[in-house]
């Protein structure tokens, strides 16, 4: 199959607002992470819209285009070499990382890499529902009603779910694979979306109507968890059925990205085929170097935005390049 260079520049800007939006957390009221500014007028209490509405997609973007690709490796690898090279790539990351944070805050931790916890849970169940399901040969297309069906079964899953357990709680599964059950759901299943996109072959099919009218509903949904005030009705809306309101948040801007960046970025381009290369290994040690810059310029008072910026565009840049320096070492560019 010809490279999708799309795919592969989409998951460079995924990676990218992964590490703002880390950059951006201890500068948010409230915020968990490592770090916190030492300067209160460096907080900025309104970034908590930019934070809401990355969680509403993003990752689901990442399970999705991750998803995508399984059928293929799997149909061209087979069950053993499939797993193995997944217990390799996903495996090796997270045993490494787990154990370095679990030293470091003396307590089982898996940080950021419950993502890649959780695309090798998935990986390895769909090996083994393989086993027993044949690959679909149906025709399926994909339509603005069966995307609006799913966003509003996987909003009403996610609503009735954080009734008993609110967005931010994360819990071990089985004593070792850490989840947030209120994303969960929207996870697993825009996962399963992406590997009934390849075989339905939902993204080459997309109609640019289809696809422009998916962009523009994301955008406005997204626009509108932006335009939320803390005391007024839209708020109190959008708070109360949140759950839905992401859910069709991210399945339409989901998809309407990927239209955008097929229809804008599907040609090779040698700088973006170098951060493409970088960009799982930079998703791994962008934790261990943001942190180190934010802690090493506690000091530096300046305004909060300013600071943001400053500290996740070096953050980035490093992520990446630390990635190429690392891949160079033998053996290493069969985990990153």
């Amino acid at each position: 199959m010809k490279r999708l260079y799309y795919l592969d520049y989409l998951k460079v800007a995924l990676t990218v607002l992964v590490v703002f939006h880390h950059a951006a957390i201890p500068y948010s009221p409230g915020g968990e992470w490592a770090y916190t500014t030492s300067h209160p007028e460096e907080m900025m209490p309104w970034i908590w819209h930019f934070l809401s509405t990355n969680a509403s997609f993003f990752m689901g973007l990442f399970f999705l285009i991750s998803g995508y690709f399984v059928p293929r490796s799997f149909d061209s690898q087979g069950t053993v070499t499939f797993l193995r090279k997944k217990l390799i790539r996903l495996g090796i990351p997270v045993l490494l990382i787990t154990t370095l944070l679990t030293v470091l805050t003396g307590q089982l931790e898996v940080g950021h890499m419950w993502y890649v916890e959780g695309l090798l849970v998935l990986c390895i169940i769909y090996a083994i529902v393989r086993q027993m399901v044949k690959p679909i040969k149906a025709e399926c297309h994909l339509t603005f009603e069966g995307m609006l069906t799913v966003a509003f079964l996987i909003g009403f899953g996610g609503h009735l779910i954080r009734q008993v357990s609110p967005q931010d709680n994360w819990i071990w599964l089985l004593g070792f694979i850490k989840i947030e059950p209120a994303h969960y759901l929207q996870y697993v299943a825009m996962f399963v979306m992406g590997v009934l996109a390849y075989r339905f072959q939902w993204l080459e099919k997309m109609s640019n109507t289809l696809g422009a009218v998916s962009l523009a509903i994301g955008v406005a949904l997204a626009l509108g968890n932006y335009l939320r005030d803390d005391g007024g009705a839209w708020n109190l809306i959008v708070y109360q059925l949140f759950g839905i309101y992401e859910s069709l948040l991210c399945v339409f801007l989901c998809f309407g990205l990927l239209w955008l960046f097929r229809v804008c970025a599907n040609r090779p381009n040698t700088f973006m085929n170098w951060c493409a290369r970088q960009a799982y290994g930079a998703y791994i040690v962008h934790l261990f170097i943001l942190l180190g810059i934010q802690f090493a310029t506690d000091q530096m008072v300046m305004p909060g935005i300013v600071k943001f910026f400053m500290i996740a565009i070096v953050a980035t840049v490093l992520s990446f390049l630390t990635t190429y320096l690392l891949r160079l070492i033998p053996g290493v560019k069969k985990v990153l």
